[in-house]
């Protein structure tokens, strides 16, 4: 990863935007079974904090099908190092095998944090 300069006061961390989508084969994962994951398998990995949001997206399928759904997005700011890499992956898979989802995309970024 490229690094970058931050301000005085300023710490380099890592941005990660998970994307996941919610149509699965006979329904849809529910608020419910969202908020369930969050709370058993990212809150622990991640226990100084995440934020999550709905969103509206559309992505191109493995059978090339353009697909409309919702989705939740999630963003997980942290220190860049193989254990937070591990755990990015393993929520990504952990929730692609739960509701059988062909993908989780994942954006990952630097960025100067700081709290004042």
């Amino acid at each position: 990863m490229r690094t970058q300069a931050c301000q005085p006061g300023e710490e380099i961390a890592i941005a990660d935007t998970l994307y996941f989508g919610t149509n699965r084969p006979g329904g849809v994962v529910s608020d419910d079974e969202w908020q369930a994951f969050l709370a058993s398998d990212v809150t622990p990995r991640f226990p100084q904090g995440i934020s999550s949001w709905r969103a509206s997206g559309q992505w191109r399928s493995a059978t090339g099908a353009l697909e409309h759904e919702a989705s939740w997005v999630l963003l997980l700011v942290h220190p860049e190092r193989a254990e937070t890499d591990r755990a990015v992956r393993e929520v990504m898979d952990l929730y692609r095998k739960r509701f059988e989802q062909e993908a989780v995309l994942r954006v990952r970024l630097p960025a100067c944090t700081s709290f004042r």
